[in-house]
């Protein structure tokens, strides 16, 4: 039996058969695009769309919960219909992911959408930590603990298991994720240079390919002050037009000629202070921890001799992982808050936005999930609150 994976973020869905080598990212939302005023670009049928410029978003998840069914469905149906997957679901099995602590609701509709309209043949819910952290313990078979710090669009979840087994007492939950940082990089660059606020689509691209994790916060302000060469900070970014220019770009440094109709923006301290957020997100008024204080905080709520297996493995996934330089500065901050006696290394997927999803690959080939999973007949025999018991999550 085929089994489908789904790695539902509130970003990007991550879908795919289970012996599919990758997945394919399809944004989970449905959007529209001021010159195409008759059509909804559902997922990722907006690389169709021409031009990109103050395109409407509208996003099934809200604060990481799932809310708006309407959209969802829309995304779900083109992904499994004939021009993505085409799924068959009478003899397909899904894993799908939640988030930890979902409202039982938002689990109820989900069970009623899979197996009274989806009629899959059976379904596995689980939350994408749990599958990072299973294809953690099989690369690493010796270890007992593993501490999970996902940090993706709308939030970042720091999840501690032990033997395979998800520690609730311990999960903690910081509410600054990838939509946080591009939402105040659209202010910061309104502010300063141009109006870019209907713009979070160009936004979200300047952010991905500019911005970096600094390793010396204060060293690095003190660069970007500086001016011309000195200057190893400064970038020119050249913003699409949609006409010649189909996506922006980072310019030469050796490149001093400019086009008359090219719109430049000018980034500078902004490529390492937007992420630095992740870190101290008290600096624009949310007043919780940062991702190095969630980690030791959850570590500290564990029993004195677990802690060291903690720190010594700490593994980084969802999109924000993919900042430059994150792994290494998170690890070196958690180094400072770790006793000096504990040995400390995170480990960083060499991509870390897909990691779940293929942990879930790997659990569709394992004998454990035909223990997990609930059928349809035992859905339809039992109902949801026997779901609900199984997947207390």
């Amino acid at each position: 039996m085929k089994v489908f994976v789904l790695d539902n973020g509130a970003g990007t869905l991550k879908a795919g058969y289970s012996t599919d080598v990758s997945p394919r990212i399809i944004p989970n939302c449905v959007s529209k695009a001021k010159n195409v005023t008759r059509r909804v670009f559902v997922g990722d049928q907006l690389d169709e769309c021409k031009d990109l410029s103050g395109i409407y978003f509208q996003l099934a998840f809200q604060r990481g919960f799932l809310v708006n069914w309407e959209v969802e469905k829309q995304v779900w149906d083109y992904a499994f219909g004939k021009d993505v997957f085409n799924v068959s679901f009478n003899d397909t099995s899904l894993i799908f992911t939640e988030p930890p602590f979902n409202f039982p609701s938002v689990q109820e509709a989900s069970n009623e959408v899979f197996f009274e309209e989806y009629q899959f043949q059976s379904v596995l819910r689980i939350n994408g930590a749990s599958l990072s952290a299973f294809k953690y313990f099989r690369e690493h078979d010796r270890e007992l603990c593993c501490l999970v710090a996902d940090s993706g669009y709308s939030f970042t979840h720091v999840i501690p298991f032990c033997k395979g087994k998800m520690l609730k007492s311990g999960i903690k939950r910081l509410n600054v994720g990838g939509k946080a940082l591009t939402n105040h990089l659209k202010e910061v660059i309104s502010y300063r240079q141009l109006m870019m606020m209907d713009e979070t689509y160009v936004v979200n691209q300047i952010k991905e390919d500019c911005c970096f994790m600094s390793q010396d916060f204060f060293n690095d302000m003190e660069v970007a002050k500086r001016r011309g060469d000195e200057n190893g900070i400064a970038q020119e970014y050249v913003l699409p037009d949609y006409a010649d220019i189909k996506r922006g770009y980072i310019r030469d440094a050796n490149d001093t000629k400019s086009k008359g109709s090219e719109q430049v923006i000018r980034m500078n301290n902004e490529r390492f202070t937007i992420p630095e957020l992740l870190l101290y997100p008290s600096d624009i008024g949310i007043q919780e921890m940062g991702i190095h204080e969630t980690i030791e905080h959850a570590i500290e709520l564990q029993p004195q001799e677990m802690r060291p297996h903690f720190y010594r493995n700490i593994l980084l996934t969802g999109g924000n992982a993919h900042f430059p330089g994150f792994g290494q500065r998170l690890e070196s901050e958690c180094r400072k808050m770790a006793p000096d006696d504990y040995p400390v290394r995170l480990e960083l997927p060499k991509n870390p936005s897909t990691h779940a999803w293929q942990g879930g690959c790997l659990l569709a080939h394992s004998p454990e999930f035909d223990k997990l999973k609930i059928t349809r007949k035992e859905y339809e025999e039992n109902g949801h609150s026997y779901v609900q018991e199984k997947y207390d999550i």
